[in-house]
């Protein structure tokens, strides 16, 4: 069964963190029901330690469009390399908005209910982006879609799916996840998979 999911070694080993496993396919990992949202009922809105604004798919569609090929590493071991995206940058996005200088973490969350945290200096780096394709395809309900949050250089959770809301925090904040055992932070090649706390 595994032979057919997963790749028996990486073609680039320096890619690849510790205890990760290549993959061939996108598994699809979620907790609870998979919230199914039209693109033109979907809405993101931001609160907290930045000025009140709700965007919906047209604001978000009316902003630079950029395409991403980045790698996709999953706390569960799986790891998937030169996934194409594409969506709006980070660093675009923050155009959009008015954000204190006291913010300095911030709060992911989804329809659903589901939260993860960020801190701001992870979360504005250049790389990082929202998506609405993969692969040339609009982005799959079971992968997210419409519209999640990719945030390449940390564990795939931070990454969060069916994204509707940015809250700014002037500290951290554990979300969903990080309450429930996982690493506040989750970069791969630190292997920082589960919590000290």
């Amino acid at each position: 069964m595994f032979g057919s999911l997963f790749q028996s070694r990486s073609p680039d080993p320096a890619r690849v963190p510790k205890g990760q496993r290549l993959t061939n396919g996108f598994p699809i990992m979620t907790y609870g029901d998979t919230p199914k949202i039209k693109p033109q009922d979907w809405q993101l809105r931001v609160w907290g330690l930045a000025t009140e604004k709700t965007f919906t798919w047209e604001d978000f569609m009316a902003m630079p469009q950029t395409e991403f090929t980045a790698d996709f590493h999953c706390v569960t071991t799986w790891s998937k390399l030169d996934v194409q995206w594409k969506g709006v940058k980070v660093t675009d996005f923050l155009k959009y908005i008015e954000v204190d200088p006291q913010a300095v973490h911030l709060m992911e969350h989804c329809y659903g209910g589901y939260t993860t945290n960020i801190a701001m200096e992870d979360f504005v780096r250049e790389e990082n982006f929202f998506a609405h394709t993969l692969f040339d395809q609009p982005l799959p309900i079971d992968n997210g879609g419409p519209m999640r949050l990719v945030v390449p250089h940390l564990y795939a959770w931070k990454s969060a799916k069916w994204l509707n809301g940015l809250e700014f925090l002037d500290k951290m904040q554990l979300g969903f996840w990080e309450r429930n055992g996982y690493h506040h932070r989750g970069e791969p090649f630190a292997e920082e998979r589960y919590s000290s706390f």
